[in-house]
């Protein structure tokens, strides 16, 4: 008779009464760590929606097969027949774990192997598939560098445009003042008609009248040229002045039209950006659920090796003991001790915190603002959505192109794609302090570059395969990350 799961106790007893009175006496010996695989169940057992099965791998498929529980109960009810068989010969209880080693547990062994392997095969596709996506957030970050740098010349451009308005406006209305003045001395000229010198000085009139006179025609001829030269100059000058709004109007429209080539060249490759994220995400996600499997299938099989070595290793023991009663009650002997443990894990020691250090970036403690407006997705030390390990910062979920400011003064120490982070930002503060600005867009500011507190340094993006956009943000100090929300004044 056989349960659902494999054969009942009554037919191990009888299958054990069947190797004769010797295995029959040892039976009651061997079933004494029934509890131990009733245990077992635990660790047998799987979702519901797998239930019966242990994991292996058919070859070539890639995804999980199974044995029955049924099998397995044939197996675990072999093991308790085997080890009770072998009870009357010490060598055959000695050698009884190997011999119980099912041919299904070896297969196992090797699937998972097989299935290592192709996980391995597949962190390098998405290596590569991430090196993609990294030249194509470069080449977002570059675009949208120049398109912030065309935007300045931009604005340049039109400031200078201004000027030149507004000089040409200034010219054209002292030239007007100038030309009304030469049109009064004109009307003068002609009313008072030629001045004739020589007749003034023989017409016998009083001489301080004539000299007063020649002075007055000395100083009108004067002025009358001196109005021609300037309003000449500032014909020319206007005649520059158009020509430079012209040169300006002409460079205004170039870099409209290069920042609409730009804009363009953006959009495509933000939506190649998107096709190759798409397919890295979909990647990721399947091969964490398969990553997420085989580590829980592994720890099932070794736990369950594990279980099944104590098992017949106790169950020698225990056969061995029996053996030895007899003779030990004759000379009057004390049963042995099982042994001692040899060990007891260690207990964890407490995860460290990093006292906030008192220099001078510590006096900033409390004051320092967010460096992008948005809504905290993830806090220092909490679990991520996906599984990973704690946050070591901030999450701070905002719209694609938001401008990122630093929280304070400091030197940019690094600025390039780095896997996970993405266009990744980071300034140097003294004192050993650095801010940590990931998942950007674009990165605005170079190696080198000398910041001041709230200088915008990147823009908000979703770079690095981050699944929302937004930034991550990190404070740390000698190497260590702390929580950055001890040190924001959060409204």
């Amino acid at each position: 008779m056989t349960t659902r799961d494999g054969p009942s106790v009554a037919t191990v007893w009888q299958c054990a009464h069947a190797g004769g009175p010797g295995a029959a006496s040892t039976f009651t010996a061997a079933m004494f760590s029934a509890h131990r695989l009733a245990s077992l169940g635990t660790l047998l057992r799987v979702p519901n929606d797998a239930r019966g099965r242990l994991p292996s791998r058919a070859p070539g498929s890639g995804r999980l097969t199974a044995i029955s529980s049924g099998a397995l109960g044939h197996i675990l009810a072999g093991l308790v027949i085997a080890a009770s068989l072998a009870a009357p010969a010490p060598a055959s209880a000695a050698s009884a774990p190997r011999a119980a080693d099912p041919e299904d547990l070896r297969e196992l062994r090797a699937r998972i192997e097989r299935l290592k392997s192709s996980i391995a095969d597949a962190e390098e596709t998405r290596a590569e598939v991430r090196d993609a996506l990294r030249e194509s957030e470069r080449a977002i970050s570059e675009a949208n560098r120049q398109l912030h740098n065309l935007s300045l010349d931009r604005q340049a451009a039109r400031s200078e445009l201004a000027q030149l308005g507004g000089e040409t406006r200034r010219i054209a209305a002292e030239l007007a003042q100038r030309q009304e003045a030469i049109g009064r001395l004109l009307t003068v000229r002609y009313l008072n008609g030629e001045a004739d010198y020589l007749k003034l000085l023989v017409s016998g009139a009083d001489p301080n009248q004539t000299a007063r006179e020649l002075q007055y025609y000395s100083y009108v001829s004067r002025a009358q040229a001196e109005l021609i030269r300037t309003l000449r100059a500032s014909l020319a000058r206007v005649r520059e002045l158009q020509e430079q709004t012209r040169e300006k109007t002409v460079e205004l429209a170039r870099i409209e039209a290069s920042q609409k080539s730009e804009r363009n060249r953006l959009s495509t490759e933000q939506s190649a950006r998107k096709g190759v994220l798409d397919k890295v995400s979909a990647r990721l996600r399947e091969q964490r659920r398969e990553v997420r499997s085989l580590e829980r299938d592994e720890s099932r099989l070794s736990r369950l090796v594990e279980e099944l070595g104590r098992v017949l290793a106790e169950q020698a023991r225990k056969s061995r003991i029996s053996r030895w009663e007899p003779r030990r009650d004759a000379r009057g002997e004390k049963a042995p001790s099982p042994p001692e443990a040899a060990g007891r894990p260690a207990t964890p020691a407490p995860n460290g915190t990093l006292d906030s250090p008192t220099t001078s970036f510590a006096a900033l403690k409390g004051s320092l603002r967010l460096p992008v407006r948005g809504t905290l997705a993830g806090r220092f030390g909490s679990a991520r959505p996906d599984g990973g390990p704690p946050w070591k910062g901030l999450f701070i979920r905002a719209n694609p192109g938001q401008e990122v400011r630093a929280v304070a003064p400091g030197r940019v120490v690094f600025a390039e794609w780095m896997r996970g982070f993405g266009n990744l930002l980071i300034l140097d503060h003294g004192e050993g302090y650095l801010t940590i600005y990931g998942n950007n867009e674009a990165v605005l500011r170079q190696v080198g570059d000398t910041v001041r507190s709230g200088d915008a340094v990147a823009t908000t993006g979703a770079s690095g395969g981050s699944s929302e956009s937004g930034l991550y943000f990190e404070v740390r100090h000698e190497g260590r990350p702390f929580d950055p929300l001890k040190w924001l004044a959060l409204k």
